[in-house]
């Protein structure tokens, strides 16, 4: 990918893309707010979520997504070709015969909404940063007809370039502020695997009390990938964060792909992240991990929270130490040893192989 990158204009209807070039940053317009920040909250929760695979069953030109098509779209020597092309047995045979029919896509959207409702007595949180999202048309599903009550706006979604199409978005109660931003993540050493990438989701929020809130939502590359190229998704990270105005209260939220493994070998967090933020899960001692490792028998926060105060002034709102959790309570979700239950569209079972973690943020007291 070039460093020219790319302004997409997005709306609820499938009007066409809007393609300007050589500007630095992907923008969308602002999109209708989601509400109006009521002055009475005395704090606002924040989940990030991985949603594995939240996809509709529409093929997309231009992306791999063929493995989420029903069963009687994939009756032809061109699917069948395509998915013998994949190298690993267990993605081909996916491809070949997971059948992601309208009752699929129906149980595995009110699986998402029973996980994510189990926060603030059923209204949910009042932001969620997601991963694994196809286009915002799936997204606004999710929250108009399985999240009516908990009164999300509209999906807030820029089209980015990974190749199977899946996305970082936002849900929220808040209102946005401006337009969101997408900053495409570019890897100059690793050019081949640059498909297999997202770029980071800037929206930012009207808190309460007027204070500005800007949350990023994240899906660095996975685990298999060389760590150097989650270091440059790090240090991008950082410039962002860097880059805004000195009194925004800030958060980055999402699946940071980062292993407990690599943590400790080289160092990641203490590097590129504690020296910047504060890390959500620090504060819950008795939280093991958002992903489990079966091959080794281990747990990672694969999915984080971080958290910064204003630079240009006293804090205005903080991380509630009492309220970070790791939400796993919704029965669906959890394996018998209390581990992710990864969705199995064949048995209807599942949420995602990821576990949400939440938290939630307060104003600090006049003096």
């Amino acid at each position: 990918m070039s460093h020219s990158l790319r302004r997409h204009r997005i709306t609820l209807s499938a009007l066409p893309l809007l393609v300007v070039l050589g500007c630095s940053r992907t923008e969308a317009p602002e999109q209708p707010p989601a509400a109006t920040a009521p002055a009475a909250i005395e704090s606002v929760s924040i989940m990030t979520f991985n949603v594995e695979n939240l996809f509709d069953n529409v093929d997309d030109p231009g992306k791999i997504d063929e493995t989420y098509l029903p069963i009687t779209a994939k009756q032809n020597e061109t699917h069948i070709a395509a998915c013998n092309e994949i190298e690993v047995e267990s993605w081909r045979n996916q491809c070949l015969t997971l059948d992601w029919s309208d009752a699929t896509i129906e149980h595995k959207l009110g699986a998402v909404a029973d996980t994510i409702k189990q926060i603030d007595n059923g209204r949910g949180p009042d932001i969620i940063a997601f991963q694994e999202i196809e286009n915002a048309a799936i997204l606004d599903r999710l929250s108009f007809d399985y999240l009516r009550e908990a009164n999300y706006g509209p999906a807030i979604l820029i089209e980015g370039q990974d190749n199977r199409g899946i996305d970082v978005a936002f849900l929220s109660r808040l209102p946005l502020t401006e337009p969101p931003l997408l900053h495409p993540l570019t890897f100059d050493d690793y050019p081949e695997r640059q498909g297999d990438t997202r770029g980071v989701l800037q929206a930012t929020f009207l808190l309460p009390d007027g204070a500005l809130l800007t949350g990023f939502s994240v899906h660095f590359p996975a685990p298999f990938h060389p760590p150097a190229m989650r270091e440059v998704a790090y240090r991008h990270l950082n410039t962002l964060r860097d880059a805004l105005p000195a009194e925004h209260n800030v958060f980055a939220a999402g699946d940071f792909n980062t292993t407990s493994s690599e943590d400790g070998e080289l160092g990641m967090l203490q590097r590129f992240v504690r020296p910047h933020w504060s890390v959500a899960h620090d504060q819950c001692e008795a939280c093991r991990g958002t992903h489990y490792y079966a091959r080794d028998d281990s747990w990672s926060f694969l999915d984080m929270i971080l958290y910064a105060p204003p630079r240009g002034g006293k804090t205005t709102w903080r991380i509630r130490a009492d309220s970070v959790r790791i939400a796993n309570r919704n029965p669906e979700q959890v394996e018998n040893p209390g581990i992710p239950l990864r969705y199995n569209a064949a048995e209807r079972a599942g949420v995602s192989d990821h576990w949400p973690l939440v938290i939630s943020i307060e104003p600090t007291k006049k003096q």
